[in-house]
């Protein structure tokens, strides 16, 4: 009889056993097989059911690399249950394997005890070789450390679909929804809500949406035989309940989109996007396509140069301009962030990041570009940065960003990057009214007498925006250095001397407008801090949390601004005998830290493309604490 290991190392068996609280289910098969679509659709059920969950899609870069190869596997990994989820988990539980590549390149992260599922209909010779084995795993007794169930999935879906006379390669296609209606019985999730995509997507073939409504309940039904009721049982979580509202799966280009136009409305502006295609940014712009009754226009530009100086534009016109690339367009970008630094004109700038350099791992995650985003730009060009640490975060710091852009007249770089661009965890859906809108004021007047001073800065070192053709205000803008309040073309050594430490001044000066960096977990002294930024955030909390219930003293730390950094870190980050920064490059934010704060941080750096697990982050601590 299986035995299920929960996501937390307990043990789940058949029911009346214990029960575990959290459960990793990976979905692992050829690019083509689906397995973005079934573990979405997986995920959909799952959130309807009331668990907690966060996952992590891992795909390969190649539009369609060939069939049953090994960099042509496509996974999504998910963690839910009964607790509070921030990961997508360190190792499946249960691993659905639909080939032999996918079961090559994943059964190794599996717990061992856990169950694999295989489709043996995959595993002919044919594909055997091309997944770089010598015999058959499911024969040859490679997988004895784990419980196996292996069936002909094929054949179970032709057999299935058969009766609604598709083509032998359209019946394959609806194998992916045989293998969910399986997971969903193992679950015992509801199928009505995918019954009804299943219709709505298919709603002008109906007779695809039988075929695969009828693969689904074929799944299900096999789940509920006595086939397979020796080597499983179903497992059923109990749901979390949280703070009663409305709630909905947001994965972080979601998470973006919805708080750029929500940051515009509170600003009461319109929104410019201006974006090119590149992974995985594009799907802000997907999202942001459909969103036009909120005052947004979407430009999907020639390149990313054009791209930035098209939202540029749009910002010196009086609406709110927004760019978003990944690294290298971030690069081509370069130029023309300085051209909004020295315009002094609104703009955000989302940067998805990505595995690099170059093109590097276009469809992997990491945190590489933070050395480019504060520092990465010709001649003296501060730029204020904010890093989301999850899909729902990245909701409220997109509204941070475009606060910050308008109320201080520049460009801002939102940091996220392809784990939190991809992945999705439940959101509840905030009350718009609650948030307090930052009305942005336009010069409509002289504010020099009888003339007009584009660049007479206020109190916080903030010039005035004027909208072109504001009767009266006719002035120049551009990127060559200017005459101090008047704009006015100016090379002389004094006067550049002045701008460039105004301008830097007025984005130190944010510092006083952003709150206290807080302790997100434990105390605000002791042996050692874990600092962090971004996406490390999940397995980084859950490792802190981990071992302090054994006792240790340690303490999470993470930035939101990672630049200008919060007034108080330098004296938060003293108060402890030790600081160790878990990052996915290779120790930028460490540097940043010690360049700041002369503090001794310690690196824990990864760059494989795939995110810390709790344990890495585990051993790390307690390492640092001897």
């Amino acid at each position: 009889m299986a035995t299920i290991l929960a996501s937390d190392g307990s043990a789940a068996g058949p029911r009346g056993n214990s029960v575990p609280e959290a459960v990793v289910v990976r979905f692992a098969g050829d690019s083509g097989d689906g397995m973005q679509l079934t573990g979405g659709q997986f995920t959909l059920s799952t959130a309807l059911a009331g668990n907690d969950l966060s996952t992590f899609p891992d795909f390969p870069a190649e539009i369609r690399a060939p069939q049953g190869t090994l960099f042509g596997v496509s996974a999504f990994q998910i963690n839910f249950g009964s607790i509070d989820i921030t990961t997508a988990g360190d190792a499946p539980d249960v691993l659905v394997a639909m080939n032999p590549a996918a079961l090559k390149t994943n059964v190794n992260d599996l717990k061992p005890g856990g169950l694999v599922i295989a489709d043996t209909g995959e595993f002919s010779k044919r594909n055997l070789d091309k997944a770089k084995y010598a015999t058959n795993p499911i024969e040859d007794g490679s997988l004895a450390k784990w419980e196996v169930l292996a069936f002909d999935i094929s054949a179970l879906t032709l057999e299935a679909v058969k009766p609604f006379g598709l083509g032998n390669k359209d019946a394959l296609r609806c194998k992916n929804m045989w293998t969910l209606g399986l997971a969903l019985w193992m679950f015992e999730r509801d199928r009505a809500p995918l019954i009804a995509w299943l219709q709505d997507k298919f709603k002008k073939d109906p007779v695809l949406a039988d075929a695969n409504i009828a693969a689904l309940n074929a799944g299900h039904a096999y789940g509920e035989t006595a086939e397979i009721a020796g080597p499983i049982k179903r497992l059923n979580l109990e749901p979390m309940h949280p703070p009663a509202g409305l709630y909905r799966t947001v994965n972080g280009a979601e998470g973006i989109s919805y708080g750029l136009v929500v940051g515009a409305q509170l600003a009461g502006l319109k929104m410019f996007f201006g974006g090119y295609p590149i992974t995985p940014a594009s799907a802000i712009l997907h999202n942001l396509v459909k969103m036009k009754e909120f005052g947004v226009t979407t430009f999907q530009a020639e390149d990313e140069i054009a791209a930035i100086c098209a939202a540029i534009g749009a910002s010196f016109a009086g609406q709110l301009g927004v760019t978003s690339s990944s690294g290298p367009g971030i690069a081509l970008k370069g130029e023309a962030m300085g051209l909004a630094v020295m315009t002094e004109l609104p703009l955000v700038i989302v940067n998805s990041q990505r595995g690099g350099p170059s093109t590097g791992l276009p469809t992997k995650t990491e945190q590489s570009d933070l050395y480019q985003a504060v520092y990465g730009r010709n001649g003296d060009t501060p730029i204020p940065v904010v890093a989301a640490c999850s899909p729902a975060d990245a909701f409220d710091c997109a509204i941070e960003a475009v606060r910050i852009a308008v109320h201080y007249m520049t460009p801002v770089i939102l940091l996220t990057d392809g784990y939190i661009a991809n992945a999705a965890e439940p959101w509840k859906v905030p009350d718009v009214a609650s948030f307090k809108p930052f009305p942005v004021s336009f010069l409509e007047e002289k504010n020099g007498g009888d003339v007009v001073l584009p660049f007479k800065r206020d109190a916080r070192g903030v010039r005035p925006w004027i909208k072109p053709g504001t009767p009266g205000l006719m002035h120049r803008i551009g990127g060559i250095e200017k005459g101090i309040d008047t704009g006015a073309i100016d090379y002389a050594p004094e006067v550049h001397q002045t701008q460039t430490d105004a301008r830097k001044a007025k984005i130190d000066g944010i510092a006083d407008g952003i709150p206290d960096q807080e302790v997100n977990l434990g105390t605000s002294s002791g042996k050692l801090a874990v600092v962090g930024w971004g996406s490390t955030f999940g397995p980084i909390h859950q490792a802190v949390k981990r071992a302090r219930a054994r006792g240790l003293d340690v303490s999470h730390i993470h930035v939101r601004h990672v630049w200008p950094l919060p007034n108080n870190l330098g004296a938060l980050l003293r108060s402890y005998d030790k600081v160790l920064v878990p990052e996915m490059n290779t120790g930028q934010f460490k540097t940043v830290l010690r360049d700041q704060y002369l503090v001794d941080a310690k690196p824990l750096n990864k760059t494989s493309g795939q995110p810390f697990t709790i344990a890495e982050l585990e051993a790390a601590i307690e390492a640092q604490l001897g």
